[in-house]
């Protein structure tokens, strides 16, 4: 497990938490883009106009909301969308995010 961060149990999500992650544009693009992928994207894979470190951060946000899992394969830190764990905690909201709709907006 040595190189694989902490990851909360569906019973730590938080909807507060969960609600501050998805906020911000670059993270709903993250989700949204690991969502329309259905497989898991390495962290340099996404299209995002920020800095690596920034990126980072946002991987954090995102991974201590409980939005997603990352582990590695090989060098590659990879991201997966845990969307049935999300599902079980809050029903909809990632449908309400991921929808032609609210990519319209």
């Amino acid at each position: 497990m040595g190189r694989t961060p902490p990851h909360p149990e569906v019973s730590q999500f938080g909807l507060q938490q969960v609600l501050e992650a998805l906020v911000d544009p670059v993270r709903r693009s993250i989700v949204t883009q690991l969502d329309a992928a259905g497989a898991d994207i390495k962290c340099g894979a996404f299209d995002m106009a920020v800095s690596k470190s920034t990126a980072t951060h946002h991987f954090k946000v995102l991974r201590e909301a409980g939005l997603i899992r990352q582990h590695y394969v090989g060098t590659s830190r990879m991201n997966t969308l845990r969307r049935a764990e999300m599902d079980e905690a809050f029903p909809g909201l990632l449908d309400a995010l991921t929808s032609p709709q609210a990519q319209a907006r």
